[in-house]
């Protein structure tokens, strides 16, 4: 179990877009026999698009960002409501679902999610997430996962949240500058104290790639040095919360 987590954590510190962050997943969730994942995060506003990741069918996730079932997906729903791990399905007897519910489960039927299970994901400022496994019929490997590694997947789904979350969300703004997600995660090292050679093993990229991305962080956010860049990084980030 071990080498299942370092390799996901490898593979997440890796990923610079959603693809890398959508095989991460797949292959942690292969290891524990799971084939199908999905990650949904609600936006701040309600009329704005969430994010998903997901290796479910894509003619289903287009279907389902462009319905915005999210709104009415009672597993959604539940994971807004609190914290637990819970397990659903079609006919999970907790409530009577209503026509729109009915629909929805028919369609998600159809394209082989029938069950799963579901982490939601509440992050320290707010973010509302939900990490689901699912499968077409019941499946002993979600029971598994939700009797024996329920932490495990916990920890999985939060850190996979908090990667996402720094480099391919808005978070990467810095008092209205847009960096990329390799000039913000260098920078965001810098903050701590750590050299362009202390990020480059860290990050595994050479020294002056480290470099390389620092000085355009600096560039973009209008400062001469490191040490102004690092003073605006960490002021925008404290007014953010």
């Amino acid at each position: 179990m071990q080498f299942v987590f370092e390799t996901f954590l490898e593979r997440l510190t890796e990923s610079v877009d959603e693809r890398g962050f959508r095989d991460a997943m797949a292959h942690a969730a292969a290891a524990f026999d799971l084939v199908s994942f999905a990650y949904l995060w609600l936006p701040p506003r309600a009329s704005a698009r969430p994010r998903l990741i997901s290796n479910y069918p894509s003619r289903w996730t287009s279907r389902y960002l462009s319905n915005r079932y999210h709104v009415i997906d009672p597993v959604i729903a539940r994971a807004q409501g609190g914290q637990s791990v819970f397990l659903w399905g079609l006919h999970d007897g907790r409530t009577s679902p209503s026509q729109f519910e009915r629909k929805l489960f028919d369609e998600a039927a159809a394209f082989g999610i029938s069950c799963g299970l579901t982490i939601p994901i509440l992050d320290k400022r707010g973010n509302v997430a939900a990490m689901s496994f699912a499968a077409d019929r019941p499946d002993p490997a979600l029971l598994r996962v939700a009797e024996r590694y329920e932490d495990a997947f916990r920890f999985m789904a939060t850190c996979f949240h908090v990667c996402v979350r720094r480099k391919l969300s808005a978070d990467r703004v810095i008092d209205g500058v847009q960096l990329t997600p390799r000039e913000y995660e260098c920078l965001e090292w810098a903050v701590h104290g750590k050299s362009a050679r202390d990020i480059g093993g860290i990050l595994g990229i050479k020294r002056r790639t480290a470099a390389f991305h620092l000085e355009n962080a600096i560039k973009k956010l209008g400062v001469r040095t490191r040490t102004q860049a690092v003073a605006r990084f960490s002021a925008s980030r404290k007014a953010f919360g």
